[in-house]
């Protein structure tokens, strides 16, 4: 076996299907960017023929991405197979996923098939697939809960076939470590040509054990690829953590004795990227990545890391991208060097007037803030009214006045296809009139499912970024907004999600 563990990423894929995190093209193209950036091994970009909105997203980012293979998921069809391998003719290195349940539940009451059915299927697509790409990858969905005579016999055909990877997904996050990592051992023994493909994992985390179940894989089952998201993003209780297993393996090489090709420095800025785009926050009692992950609290504990910070950290804060010198540009920082400072924060931009148009803003931050921080720069960034000046709903201005015993009251000028428009209400709060203000005028009729406040950075000088989660219709959509005044970030964000609203692109769940 390689001594080569191989990243699979699906932040873009199966990270997505959590409610409310479907992302933009642009944002999309922004995270694969850091994703290369990052040395992931395989990105998977969408699920193609899901809908021509996912087939464009896969497509440009096959274009644009050079170092890592781009990958689409496909259900084992023809369609779906010819629609993937279609976005990913540009792509240097390109794979089709093709996944098919193999469990009984899920082949009776799901696809309604017959296990023979279901053998054929799988065998003639890999056929298919492997006509049109040489990197075929065969997802037999729900594979943990499966009968293993009826897996070995499809697995065993998929590879005949050209299969060139075997996933096995805990799809539910059933699995418990030890014994997931001898089910898949116990497959690979038993295959006679399971030798002739890597064999992967894909696990959720529904029991808290994607991490743990994962590793198990790898080490117990001898599974030479791991799919995982960047901080877990998935849907139910998301998937395995991509910054967890991967500082597992490299801070117990040890144990695992096994290389990766990840740059660990870019895991930081992959995190925060994602956690602002979606609007997923990131605990600060994470792993790796979260606020505390490398903070001392105890008088004994700090002691103990001044001495010597073997004593309490088994990683380097800087190995994960973690620095100690926070501050990087000011009210007099120049063009140039807020245009240095995206690239290497892994932002780029479409054109030079979305540059200029991103500069106007942060020096008009920097005029209410004396320190800007590489996450004020990325919540800037985000701002949707920054790339996209032609969105339906735009921010201009707010006035609100709220005094103790009184109703507050709200007025937000903004603009609806580009005609500025006044909206004013009061409310139980600035915040609740305010956003009823924008409703007097677009009347949406959407349901907020959330609403979350987080500071970027930890001063009361900090901008807050906001998080609204509208749903309507059946579908669910993200708005994040920052600013140094809540109320105004309250309504950026507000405004976004109605933007995303108007997006009618559709959205069709994927293999979990």
């Amino acid at each position: 076996m390689t001594d080569k563990l191989i990243i699979f990423d699906t932040t873009l894929r199966d990270g997505e299907q959590s409610p409310g995190a479907s992302m933009t093209r642009d944002e999309k193209l922004r995270i694969a960017r850091q994703l290369e950036r990052l040395r992931v091994d395989v990105i998977e970009a969408g699920f193609a023929a899901s809908s021509n909105g996912d087939f464009e997203c896969v497509k440009a980012i096959a274009e644009i991405i050079k170092e890592s293979t781009i990958c689409s998921l496909a259900r084992a069809n023809d369609r779906d197979i010819s629609r993937a391998a279609e976005a990913l003719k540009p792509a240097n290195s390109g794979r089709l996923h093709l996944f098919l349940a193999t469990s009984a539940l899920h082949m009776e009451k799901k696809l309604r098939m017959t296990p023979d059915q279901v053998f054929e299927q799988a065998r003639l697509s890999v056929r298919f697939a492997r006509n049109l790409m040489s990197d075929i990858e065969f997802s037999p969905e729900d594979g943990y809960r499966s009968d293993p005579d009826f897996l070995c016999r499809v697995i065993e055909a998929v590879i005949n076939e050209g299969a060139t990877t075997i996933n096995v997904p805990d799809t539910v996050g059933y699995a418990i470590p030890e014994l997931y990592g001898n089910f898949i051992k116990n497959l690979r023994e038993r295959i006679p040509n399971s030798d002739k493909a890597v064999w992967s994992v894909h696990c959720h985390n529904d029991l808290g054990m994607a991490v743990a179940n994962s590793l198990a894989g790898v080490k117990i089952g001898g599974a030479r690829q791991v799919e995982c998201t960047i901080n877990g993003l998935g849907e139910r209780a998301g998937n395995c953590s991509l910054e967890e297993v991967v500082m597992a393996v490299k801070t117990r090489k040890d144990y695992f004795g096994l290389d990766m090709g990840i740059d660990t420095r870019q895991i930081l800025a992959a995190s925060r990227l994602v956690s602002q785009t979606t609007g997923f926050v990131v605990q600060p009692n994470k792993a790796v990545v979260g606020a505390n992950a490398f903070a001392h609290a105890s008088g004994i504990h700090q002691d103990g890391v001044l001495k010597a910070r073997d004593t309490y950290e088994i990683m380097r804060a800087e190995d994960v991208g973690w620095s100690a010198n926070k501050i990087v540009l000011g009210k007099l920082s120049g063009r140039n060097a807020f245009k240095q400072r995206l690239q290497e924060l892994g932002v780029a931009m479409e054109s030079e007037t979305d540059i200029n148009n991103a500069f106007i803003k942060f020096k008009d931050l920097a005029d209410r803030k004396s320190d800007i921080f590489d996450e004020d720069i990325l919540a800037l960034v985000s701002d949707e009214s920054v790339t996209h000046s032609n969105e339906q709903y735009g921010f201009v201005s707010l006035s609100q006045h709220s005094e103790t015993g009184e109703r507050p009251q709200a007025c937000v000028i903004f603009t609806v296809a580009g005609t500025e428009v006044k909206g004013e209400s009061d409310g139980n709060g600035p915040v609740d009139a305010s956003l009823k203000a924008i409703e007097t005028h677009v009347k949406s009729g959407a349901e907020m499912v959330l609403y979350s406040v987080n500071a970027i950075s930890g001063s009361t000088e900090s901008q807050g970024e906001v998080t609204v989660r509208l749903q309507n219709s059946g579908r669910v959509v993200n708005g994040v907004g920052s600013d140094p005044d809540i109320v105004v970030a309250s309504a950026k964000a507000y405004l976004s999600a109605l933007n995303k609203l108007q997006s009618k692109a559709d959205r069709v769940a994927a293999q979990g």
